[in-house]
Parts: C-alpha cells; structure tokens; sequence
C-alpha cells in the first residue's frame, strides 16, 4: 500500500474571519464605534484589560466594553499590571509598554519603591528613568536599582564587547605602520597607493619600491580617546551606552580612555571606568548644557594630539558660548585630533538636535550624526585609522 504526500487541510474561512476579529477587537479597545462586535473572554479579555489600563480614556467612565485607564497611581495595581504584561506580552513589547506608563501616567515616583523595580522589564529606557531619579532616590531603593542597572549592563557588555575589541584591535594594529614589513605584513592597499609614481605601463604594474605594513600590536599605549558626554535628559539612552562602551575601552591596553559628563559644569569619571554601574551613578541626567566648557576641560588633557580620538555626544544644544566651542573644535582638529561628533548613541536615531551647530561642524570636517551601538565600533576604528568616517545614510 502506497501513500503520497499529505498536505494540511485548507483553514476554516470562518476561523480566519473569527481570528481577524479578534485581533481588531484588542486593537480598537471595544469601544461602540469599533465595528467588531466581538465579546472577548479568557486571556483575551485579562489582556484587553491590561492594555486599557494604559492606552484608554482615562476620562470617561467605564461602562460596557469601553476602555478606561485604571492605573491610578496605586502600587499594588502597578505590581499587578507589571505582572500582566508580562506574562500575557513578549519581553521587547512589555519594555515599550513600561515607557508608555512611565510616560501617560507618570508612574515614575513608583519607581522608587523596590517591590516596583524587582517586577519591571529592565532596559536602557529604564536605566535612564532611574539614573533621571538618582538623587531623589531613597537608600532602601538604591541597592535594588543598581541591581537592575547592572543587569542591564552587563547585557550590554556581552553584546558589545568582543566586537568592539576585536574591531578596534585591528585597527590599532593598522594604524601602527612599519617600512620594512614581513611578506604577510604588507598593507597592499596603501603599498600600491604609495607607489603609483613608479607605475609602468607598458607591464601593466607598479614597481613598490617603498613598502607599506601593519605594525603588530604592542602593550604601550598606542591611542587616546576621550569621550565627552551631554548628561541633559534626552540624551540617557546615549549616557547608558557610552558608560559601557568607555568601560570596554578602558580595559584594552592600547588605549588610554578618558570619560567626562557634563550640564553646565563637568565631572570627569574616568577613575570609576572598571564599573560602569558607578559610572553611571556618578552621572546626573537633566540640567543646562554648556559644551564649550566641557571641550576646554577634555582639550587641557590632550597630551598627543595626533594619538587622541574625542567623541563628543551631545544633541548640540549649545548652553555656552557658542562661538568658543565651534572655534575649540577647529583648534583640536587643526593639531591633529581626530574629532567625531555624536548626536545620539543609541538604537533610536538621531533626535531632535540643533542643525544650525550641526552643520558648522561638518563645515569643519566633523560631521555630527546619529550612531547606533552596532556601528560604533566601526566608528572608532576609523577614526583611529584616520580613515573617513562611516557616517550612516539618513535618506
């Protein structure tokens, strides 16, 4: 007996029509004039429950299948809800909804309470929310924060580490050029590039008569970075990532990193680089910006300028004296300083920036842009190669 190939059945349209119901139900909210009809129950209807909650009138009151706001500002609700969602919603959907709270219904203040922080979905958006609230914090929530900030941490420290060491290690060593390379050494790119005068075209060659190599890398330090960090409230996703990114950097040998915050004052953090959990307590987000200050500060510690890469994050909001800090910058470019400038570090774009001060760095040859924590690497490899930087494609 012989059976050929089983397909599955074609699906009931009554199912289909059923199941498309159900989805517009939970994405209108019930309300009269959503055309479904349809009554939910179960699951279904604990998740409607906890999506009104946050997204419903709030003003008007609840009657039938009206959505309604029904946080308050109880903390029970809130541990409650934080559970639900939870349970019913994945992880990258819960961390949205958190924000939507925090934001609609501000819930903030309930971060304060430990019991809240043991049950939220932590995230760089929250990590900010909490460094935001840092100073206002009480000591019986301060050790239950930072435990959530270094779990946070230390999720991005894996994500991000091993590539930006290994990216950067291979541009350190081609940053160190030797002239009398091994065979495997040779940079044949800037060989070629260096030799073109003695090109023959009757062979159809170049003759290299001056070699050009990778160096190898050494234990002495080879670059100097200086990050230079906005701490003004809309930059904390920038704040988070750059605290794990200078924590990687300084732990490499060949780079001696330096990592300044700044408002209206700066604060130099570099001697609490083995732990970016105090690196980022040590911040204070919100305030004024002055970023002439915060450049004269990181431009008096540049030894070697031709060795030194700074990185200065900021929305640009200028605070200061605007012609200072533009007039700061050409200066530290024209002794050799390799300068990038940052509108966000994060997985959000660029956010709202000043263009005007944009466009007077790029008119300097430092164009300002938005980076995600997955280009950086790239960044700060060409930036050490003194190679063009990989500004993203904004179109």
């Amino acid at each position: 007996m012989t059976t050929g190939p089983t397909t599955a059945p074609d699906p009931d349209p009554a199912d289909a029509a059923e199941e498309r119901l159900r989805r517009w139900r939970l994405v209108l909210g019930g309300d009269a004039a959503d055309g479904t009809g349809h009554a939910l129950s179960g699951q279904d209807s604990a998740m409607d429950g906890a999506l009104a909650a946050l997204y419903g009138k709030g003003d008007r009151p609840q009657s039938g299948r009206d959505r309604a706001a029904g946080l308050g500002a109880s903390a029970p609700s809130v541990a409650r809800w934080l559970g639900d969602i939870r349970t019913y919603f994945p992880s990258s959907v819960v961390q949205v909804m958190q924000r939507d709270a925090i934001d609609r219904l501000g819930l903030s203040a309930l971060l304060l309470e430990p019991e809240m922080l043991a049950a939220v979905e932590a995230d760089v958006h929250l990590v900010g929310t909490l460094l935001s609230l840092n100073k206002v914090m009480p000591e019986t929530t301060k050790e239950t924060a930072r435990a959530v900030v270094r779990r946070v941490v230390e999720d991005l420290e894996k994500r991000l580490a091993a590539r930006t060491r290994a990216t950067l290690t291979g541009a350190l060593d081609r940053s160190a050029r030797v002239a009398r390379p091994r065979h495997h050494d040779i940079d044949w790119n800037r060989t070629i590039a260096a030799n073109l005068k003695h090109y023959l075209p009757e062979y159809g060659t170049v003759v290299p008569e001056r070699l050009v190599g990778y160096g190898r890398a050494s234990r002495s330090v080879k670059k100097e970075v200086v990050l230079c960090i906005d701490q003004s409230g809309s930059m904390a996703a920038s704040v988070v990532y750059a605290s794990v990114f200078g924590a990687v950097l300084a732990s490499m040998r060949s780079i001696s990193t330096r990592l300044v915050v700044f408002d209206t004052a700066v604060v130099d953090l570099t001697d609490q680089l083995d732990d970016p959990v105090d690196v980022l307590f040590g911040t204070q987000l919100g305030g004024g910006t002055d970023i002439n200050r915060a450049l004269a500060y990181c431009q008096s510690r540049i030894t070697r300028p031709a060795e030194t890469v700074v990185v200065l994050i900021s929305d640009l909001y200028e605070g200061g004296i605007r012609n200072e800090m533009l007039k700061r910058v050409a200066a530290m470019k024209a002794s050799g300083v390799q300068f990038v400038a940052l509108l966000a570090l994060s997985d959000e774009g660029a956010p709202a920036y000043d263009r005007e001060h944009a466009a007077a760095l790029a008119a300097l040859g430092a164009p300002a842009f938005a980076c995600t924590p997955d280009l950086f690497p790239e960044v700060m490899a060409a930036a050490i190669e003194k190679r063009p930087i990989p500004v993203p494609d904004t179109e």
